[in-house]
């Protein structure tokens, strides 16, 4: 448990919180940098922001002072791009919160298909991340093509073709490739969405899967990146289960940041070479230069999410129900009428202490 801090409210009341994270997630559960980024970033001005339980309903304080590093989740994180000299120290830009970042940002295509109607178009989104790097640099923006959906007009092969289009694109830009196979069935409201909207969906089965990682693996072959799935029990070769919330790459990227790094159980150690000169990275160490290896100490896994996820603890500040985007296939938004209407409220009140206005 969390020991209680105070926060003082817009109106001047001071309430008690135990929430104070030093990881914020930003958003699981909608796009802020998309349509939020100048709330949040007023919010963490201000040092808190409300946040409503999605299973209880309670409304409760989320205090930002212990906060040393955001992940940011987004289809659209251009409206970032001007809040990026308030934040990541240690990078190409400066940072008056001395908080670090990187974006785990969605760049699917199914423009065609009518599954992202609301989406800015695919080059444009490709134009958003290599801007995004060139101001932080790689390693700050991890690509997704997530969730891969199967439908009556996608099939395998062109979801292969599809990632090949962006991936050529994008080389040089990211390190990785996170992916995941819609799971369409657990998702009641996403299954009702789809058959609402005429979309035809194949489940995948396990041969589907191993037939399409294998595809994706040799066409990897002339990037290099490291591939991973998002929440998936099942192993492929050429493909690791991925940590969204990465302790290791938030460790690469902060390791300067000396709170954070006594909050994640971190030590540096000198690099160890062989008689021949080649670094001896030690197993669970850390390269973060010729001279340094980082050794976490201790692991923090995230346990309020699914068994197969490998994220460490953090603490999202989303709110469900509330992205404009409008994805056939979004878990997020059980009605799109409902995101809409949300959307409506935080316009009317952009400040306020929740996402939503109130």
């Amino acid at each position: 448990m969390m020991e209680k801090i105070n926060i003082t409210l817009d109106d001047g009341s001071v309430v008690e919180t135990t929430m104070h994270p030093v990881i914020v997630s930003a958003s699981r559960a909608t796009d802020i940098p998309a349509f939020y980024a100048d709330w949040f970033f007023y919010r963490l001005q201000r040092g808190y922001s409300a946040w409503r339980n999605p299973f209880n309903n309670r409304l409760g304080y989320v205090s930002y002072q212990d906060t040393r590093f955001i992940v940011f989740w987004s289809k659209n994180p251009s409206p970032l791009l001007e809040h990026l000299d308030e934040l990541v120290p240690g990078t190409q830009v400066g940072g008056e919160h001395g908080i670090g970042c990187y974006i785990q940002y969605t760049l699917n295509d199914y423009a065609a298909e009518g599954l992202e109607r609301k989406v800015p178009p695919v080059q444009e989104r490709i134009d958003t991340f290599r801007r995004i790097v060139d101001r932080l640099g790689v390693g700050h923006v991890v690509w997704r093509f997530d969730p891969l959906v199967l439908t009556d007009r996608i099939g395998t092969d062109d979801l292969i073709e599809k990632i090949a289009r962006i991936g050529d694109q994008l080389k040089g830009y990211t390190e990785k490739l996170v992916f995941s196979f819609a799971d369409i069935a657990t998702y009641r409201k996403v299954k009702h969405n789809l058959k609402e909207s005429g979309i035809n969906y194949t489940e995948w089965d396990e041969e589907r899967m191993r037939n399409f990682a294998a595809q994706l693996v040799e066409l990897n072959r002339r990037w290099g990146y490291q591939l991973a799935t998002c929440g998936e029990a099942i192993d492929l070769p050429g493909v690791e289960h991925n940590s969204c919330i990465d302790h290791d790459l938030i460790i690469r990227l902060a390791h300067r940041d000396r709170a954070l790094m006594e909050y994640l159980g971190v030590v540096k150690v000198p690099v160890q070479r062989d008689m021949f000169g080649n670094v001896e990275v030690p197993t669970g160490g850390i390269l973060l230069d010729d001279s340094m290896v980082a050794i976490q100490r201790k692991r923090m896994p995230d346990k309020g999410q699914r068994k197969a996820c490998g994220c460490m603890v953090s603490k999202d500040i989303g709110q469900y129900d509330t992205c404009p985007h409008q994805c056939e296939y979004c878990y997020a938004n059980a009605s799109k009428a409902t995101a809409l209407e949300n959307w409506r409220r935080h316009r009317e009140n952009p400040w306020g202490e929740t996402i939503v206005g109130s």
